[in-house]
């Protein structure tokens, strides 16, 4: 029978911490809007909640540096703490119980997640996405670095060949409606094709405004969160947004992206680069490479978009790319800076929030949904433009990275950490902070996949 337990003192890895941390905190900057205002108008058009100069410019800095990476770092030191949990499964003849703890602790994930979605009522959780990813992922543990990323990167091959097709089939629609054009200013008579193009690009035109439907269903939205509502019409407008998105295929596209990120996830731990087995100059290079692959095609993304026009864009074949080449840059900052002794005093307060990650998340839940945004809370739904809410994001993880420091001090856990390790070990774990004199500080707990 394996001695399972969880990973304490010297064996955690403090830059998978650290990176936790930063990952987890960031992401509150990407889930603020979907809490703070109304999901169908941020689905038509990022205009509606605020366009001045200092919502463009936090908008487009937030798209280019941070949106997407914040879960792809997750995605894949999820699949560092599969290797950290399942080392001891890594023989053919490794433990069963290995595997049994593996899949329970991803299925009491699930549950935390259908949690956050029914009861807290976050529609953009990703607990349950990342706890069904998983339990496709352990098979693949044991395959080669280099198979790893040549399956992971099949899904960002795979979205940039929609893309490019995507893009032909818009540029051809573009020269259509160049030509009809021409011919109307010329007074010439259009053919039936003419008339076709110029009505499918003023559909397009128009998806930036709701229709009859969408505004009806934006009504109800708000109706149900504006202050004054009762919590039923609140759960209701919020339960009908995560809805609305699992229509779009959210948890589905989710899951995908997550379980293929994770197969990356796991060849940097082979390859020893996520935890830091790299030297310097390697992460700086890495660095390099990285962000100026992703902050190229990002910003050049940005600009597509911030035309507000029906015409063709690259981003729609490079986004996945842009996206994973950030999460790179991200990762290997981070451990760059880890060898340095100013880095790592920088980076320190972020060891706490990555070893209470999980509770941390459930925080920015109920910050978000119950207290800033809800109609029996402060009621401050709709309120504020992109710059005032990565301002508010600014402020919630700032007091949560002094919350998170000052917390460690007393325990070996957060909350639920603790509680999920005691339902994933099926024994309570120690909670309270005792150290005996000499002995070795434990400063974190079990890993956080």
């Amino acid at each position: 029978m394996a001695n399972l337990a969880p990973v304490t003192g010297k064996a955690r890895i403090d830059v998978l911490d650290i990176l936790r941390g930063v990952a987890i905190l960031g992401i509150f900057f990407m889930n603020i809007p979907y809490m703070a205002q109304n999901a169908w108008l941020l689905e038509n058009d990022i205009r509606s909640i605020g366009w001045t100069f200092a919502d463009r410019t936090t908008w487009a800095a937030v798209e280019i540096i941070a949106e997407g990476t914040q879960r792809g770092l997750l995605e894949m030191l999820f699949a560092a703490g599969m290797m950290v949990i399942t080392a001891k499964a890594m023989e053919p003849d490794g433990p069963i119980a290995v595997a049994d703890l593996y899949y329970r602790r991803n299925l009491w994930l699930l549950g935390f997640g259908l949690f956050d979605v029914f009861v807290l009522l976050w529609v953009g959780d990703i607990l349950h996405i990342y706890a069904i990813a998983a339990l496709f992922l352990f098979p693949f543990r044991k395959l080669a670095p280099g198979w790893l990323v040549l399956i992971g990167m099949s899904f960002a091959l795979a979205t940039a060949a929609m893309g490019a097709s995507e893009y032909v089939g818009r540029t051809e629609l573009a020269t259509k409606v160049e030509q009809a054009q021409m011919k109307q200013q010329a007074a010439t008579p259009l053919t039936e094709s003419d008339r076709a193009a110029l009505k499918d690009w003023q559909t397009k035109i128009d998806r930036f405004k709701l229709d009859d439907t969408e505004k009806k269903a934006a009504a109800k939205e708000d109706a149900g969160r504006k202050p004054g509502a009762s919590y039923s019409s609140y759960a209701s407008a919020m339960i009908s947004s995560w809805l609305t998105l699992q229509g779009k295929g959210f948890s589905l596209f989710g899951v995908i992206e997550a379980f293929f990120a994770m197969l990356i996830g796991i060849a940097l731990w082979k390859w020893r680069i996520t935890q830091g087995g790299r030297s310097a100059g390697f992460y700086l290079a890495m660095t390099i490479v990285s962000y100026g692959i992703g902050i190229t095609i990002r910003t050049i993304g940005m600009g597509e978009i911030m035309a507000f026009s029906p015409m063709p864009k690259t981003i729609w074949i490079t986004e996945e790319i842009g996206r994973l080449a950030m999460t790179l840059g991200h990762l290997a900052l981070v451990n760059f800076l880890v060898k340095m002794a100013f880095g790592a005093a920088l980076l320190a307060p972020f060891k706490a929030a990555g070893r209470m990650a999980f509770s941390l998340y459930f925080m920015q839940q109920i910050i978000g949904i119950y207290i800033l945004f809800a109609p029996f809370g402060l009621g401050l739904y709709g309120k504020f433009g992109w710059a005032e809410l990565a301002a508010i994001a600014a402020a919630v993880v700032v007091a949560q990275l002094v919350f998170a420091n000052l917390y460690m001090r007393f325990f070996v856990a957060g909350p639920l950490e603790w509680l999920w390790r005691s339902l994933a070990y099926v024994r309570w774990q120690p909670l309270l902070r005792r150290v005996p004199p000499g002995a070795d500080v434990d400063r974190g707990g079990a890993a956080i996949a």
